[in-house]
């Protein structure tokens, strides 16, 4: 989820380019028992896309008695997506927000200026034992909408189009492919879609946008040669015209990409920029902590508590 830069406040920029581009093992983070895996930023690689950040978390079993308390935490310069595989989460943020994510469904955060908002499992018939799993990632918003108004968007899972032919089924959860379009008004040319494949099933990759990657979420892949099990990232090269293959037990995949920004991006915990400045000057609104009338505000209806800044 979006409090995993937490634990990072300093992530480096990297950016470099090579049919497969580009092959990424996720790093783990233990994040107090619950353990995600990150694909992007890797070192070699910023961005697909405009896709700044992924996460997989889970699957996790939340036992009776325990819940995900993300507290109150700042974002800018950013679009964030949630999207659940199993369980669900109840959002609120700064703009007045009090949605819950559930399986399937798109939760479309855009920060811009600035937002606050918290993540927590806390209605009591949730309080376990359930499965949590699915997918945090930010899109990186292009210059002239970095210092955007804030704003939320809910998409519900049959809201979205899904694309079914010879033993697969696409779910376009942001932008377009294949021929259909998501409902969520983005940022940039994207694209965002949860794909599920029978044993052997090919799938040939979106052909009309610049940046295209690949994240197994389960079973195994091939393509261009190669075999990437579950865990996995890889970035095909730009204008090849490309597809994959199911293994034996088939596959269920995150696929995503778009056009490139104008540059790379500046990181420091939840914030997103593209100078140094801007990072700065979130940082000192932040810690200022003014909710009254500073560029930062709490949820209304979560403002007991937040994170603090990390040193730095």
């Amino acid at each position: 989820m979006s409090w995993n830069p937490i634990l990072d406040a300093n992530i480096p920029i990297g950016d470099a380019v090579d049919t497969i581009q580009t092959v990424i093992a996720p790093r783990a983070r233990d994040l107090g028992g619950f353990e995600v895996r990150r694909a992007l930023p890797a070192p070699r690689r910023q961005m697909v896309g405009p896709f700044i950040f992924f996460d997989q978390f889970g699957p996790v079993e939340m036992l009776h008695g325990h819940s995900m308390d993300v507290r109150p935490h700042p974002h800018i310069g950013l679009a964030t997506v949630s999207y659940l595989h199993s369980g669900r989460i109840h959002h609120r943020d700064s703009v007045g927000t009090d949605q819950w994510i559930e399986e399937g469904a798109v939760n479309w955060m855009v920060a811009g200026h600035g937002i606050t908002h918290s993540e927590r499992t806390d209605d009591p018939v949730d309080r376990g034992p359930q499965t949590m799993m699915g997918v945090q990632t930010w899109v990186a918003l292009p210059k002239d909408q970095e210092d955007c108004p804030a704003s939320f968007e809910h998409a519900p899972k049959d809201a979205l189009p899904v694309v079914e032919a010879e033993g697969k089924s696409v779910r376009v959860i942001l932008g377009d492919a294949y021929g259909v379009k998501a409902p969520v008004n983005v940022a940039s040319e994207m694209f965002y879609a949860d794909a599920m494949l029978a044993a052997g099933a090919r799938l040939p990759m979106p052909d009309n946008h610049e940046d295209r990657g690949v994240y197994v979420i389960e079973g195994e892949v091939e393509a261009a040669g190669q075999v990437f099990p579950a865990g996995q990232m890889f970035v095909y090269r730009p204008g090849d015209q490309v597809s994959l293959q199911a293994g034996p037990q088939g596959a269920r995949l995150m696929l995503l990409g778009g056009a490139t920004l104008e540059g790379p991006r500046y990181i420091w915990w939840n914030f997103v920029a593209s100078s140094r400045e801007r990072i700065e000057a979130a940082k000192e609104a932040w810690r200022a902590g003014d909710w009254a009338h500073g560029r930062f505000k709490l949820p209304p209806t979560d403002n007991a508590e937040f994170v603090p800044a990390p040193k730095g």
